[in-house]
């Protein structure tokens, strides 16, 4: 009987122990909502998934059972935060070989900003990011062209901007209004990509700043605001 008892406590903390997610599952039951995903990652919340797609970010119990949508906040912190951030900052990190960098030479921190060449708030943005970098603040830029991919001008002068020998240049040009001639798709960059995660993301408009604990912002954020908020957040 006492050789019995032993294992009680064992079998009981086994029994207690959540299921793991079967992602073959999920998928199978994601597609009856017409979703496929792109990734299947658990959150902070047990026996919860966020799933990143390209109708955008969902969450999924374990069992495949129960679906929903929209952010999902961890309100117990001085900010809320979403609890897919690790998810979301995962994917931008992969497109971090395309990305169009200003970096800051006493780097304190790390915004990605997804952006419109002809986006009149992306282009005040822009004017101020050396004081940005001067504050420390390395800016990452994305291609969002906000009219789409599909048979849009700004979008293939983007294109060439990323493609160009010398993009950071090509992006200031772009940004004082210079003339940028319209190429087709290289294979150096696809900023069908760049859309496709923003777009992800929940993203609609530009300029859309994304901060290393994956807050987005939409719109226009003067320096010294943007500074005093990253900083505020760093404490």
């Amino acid at each position: 009987m006492k050789k019995k008892m032993l294992w009680l406590p064992m079998l009981l903390s086994i029994a207690s122990m959540p299921a793991l997610a079967d992602n073959n599952l999920i998928e199978a039951q994601l597609a009856k909502m017409q979703i496929k995903a792109e990734s299947i990652q658990p959150t902070p919340i047990v026996g919860l998934n966020a799933v990143l797609s390209e109708k955008g970010i969902f969450y999924i119990t374990d069992d495949g059972k129960y679906l929903t949508a929209g952010p999902i906040y961890n309100i117990n912190g001085d900010e809320p935060v979403s609890i897919a951030n690790k998810v979301i900052m995962k994917k931008i990190d992969s497109l971090k070989n395309e990305m169009i960098v200003y970096k800051a030479p006493n780097e304190r921190h790390v915004i990605t900003v997804f952006t419109d060449i002809s986006c009149p708030y992306c282009q005040k943005f822009h004017k101020e990011v050396p004081e940005l970098n001067k504050n420390g603040i390395t800016v990452r830029y994305l291609a969002f062209p906000r009219n789409g991919i599909t048979n849009n001008v700004v979008s293939k002068e983007m294109n060439a901007v990323w493609c160009s020998g010398f993009p950071n240049k090509s992006l200031d040009s772009a940004f004082k209004g210079d003339n940028i001639i319209a190429i087709d798709e290289c294979k150096k960059i696809n900023i069908n990509e760049h859309f496709k995660v923003g777009t992800m993301m929940g993203i609609k408009g530009t300029p859309a700043i994304v901060l290393p604990n994956a807050t987005i912002y939409g719109g226009y954020i003067s320096a010294n605001n943007l500074v005093e908020l990253l900083d505020k957040k760093e404490k």
